[in-house]
C-alpha cells in the first residue's frame, strides 16, 4: 500500500493550487489535507480524531510555515524529535523569505525550503516538480514505500 502525502495548508487558494499541482504530477499517493499545525501533529502522532488511522508515516510532509494554533517550525521540531517520525521527508512551503525562518527550518532538519511563487503557473510548476522529485528521484530510507506515478492517460 502506498503511503499518503500529508499537506498542511491553511490558505484555501494555496491549498487548491497545491492539490491541482500534485494531481498534475500523476502521483498515485493519496493526499491528506490538514488545516493547522495542531491537526498535523494529531495526525502524525495518531491521537484525538486520528487515533484510529492506519499505522505508518506519510511518504512526505508538505508543511506551510505560517499556520494557526501551532506554526510549521514547531511541527517540524516535534517531528524531528520523535524517533518514529524523524525519517519523514519534510518540505517547507512558505511565502516567507525571512532569513531567520530559513535558518531555523534548516537547523531543525527540514529537507527542503520552497518559497511559494506568486505567479499561478510558477506555483503549480513548483509543486508539481516537488511531487516528481519525491516520487521519482529521491531514494527513500530502507523499509519505506516509494511513491508511484500513475501512467498518463
Amino acid at each position: 500500500m502506498l503511503k499518503p502525502i500529508l499537506l498542511v495548508e491553511d490558505n484555501p487558494n494555496d491549498l487548491e493550487l497545491s492539490l491541482m499541482a500534485l494531481e498534475r504530477s500523476n502521483l498515485a499517493n493519496e493526499v491528506i489535507v490538514v488545516r493547522d499545525g495542531a491537526e498535523a501533529l494529531d495526525f502524525l502522532f495518531r491521537r484525538h480524531r486520528y487515533a484510529d488511522r492506519d499505522e505508518g508515516n506519510p511518504a512526505l510532509l508538505l508543511l506551510d510555515l505560517k499556520l494557526p494554533k501551532v506554526d510549521g517550525l514547531e511541527v517540524l521540531e516535534q517531528v524531528r524529535q520523535a524517533e518514529p517520525l524523524r525519517s519523514i521527508p519534510v518540505v517547507m512551503l512558505t511565502s516567507s523569505r525571512e532569513e531567520p525562518d530559513l535558518d531555523r527550518a534548516y537547523q531543525l532538519g527540514v529537507n527542503a525550503y520552497v518559497v511559494k511563487p506568486v505567479n499561478f503557473k510558477e506555483f503549480v510548476s513548483a509543486i508539481s516538480d516537488l511531487g516528481v522529485f519525491w516520487a521519482v528521484l529521491n531514494e527513500p530510507p530502507p523499509g519505506s514505500t516509494r511513491m508511484v506515478r500513475r501512467p498518463k492517460a
